[in-house]
């Protein structure tokens, strides 16, 4: 099991050094990386009902004070990458949303991960990547809960 965790935490650090080196060229701080993660997947998480980002959600989940968020969305805002709208409906509620040149930017960037990710995907089965997807789903769970945890 200790060589699990070594290749979990190994993975982990790989991402982080992609994201890193991403937030460098943007010129970006790792929070400003941390928000942008989230943002773009607020609108595909079930658990947030597919709802774009709002600043008191992101201050939530990134565990940050309101004058950080603030100071994080306005960097993200001047460089592209977020826009904020408010709503419709209720005009004190503003949501983020990750800016479509930056999203395309993004994903030109990340296109080699992308590559790289299928082709790990393509030496599975479906039965075999269905267990490693529920085992991530269970991880993603279990880290949630230690982060809510106050002890």
């Amino acid at each position: 099991m200790q060589s699990f965790a070594v290749l979990l935490r190994r993975m982990n650090g790989e991402f982080n050094r992609i994201a890193q080196e991403f937030a460098q060229a943007q010129g970006l701080h790792m929070t400003d990386m941390q928000a942008l993660i989230a943002i773009l997947d607020a609108e595909a998480d079930p658990e947030a009902g597919g709802e774009p980002m709002t600043p008191g959600r992101l201050r939530k989940q990134l565990n940050l004070t309101s004058g950080a968020v603030t100071a994080c969305l306005d960097r993200l805002e001047r460089a592209g990458h977020v826009r904020r709208v408010r709503d419709g409906g209720d005009r004190r509620v503003v949501h983020l949303h990750y800016a479509d040149a930056a999203r395309s930017l993004a994903r030109d960037y990340f296109r080699p991960l992308a590559h790289g990710t299928e082709a790990a995907r393509n030496r599975f089965s479906a039965d075999e990547l269905a267990v490693v997807v529920r085992f991530l789903a269970e991880m993603n769970a279990e880290l949630a809960r230690l982060r809510r945890s106050p002890d």
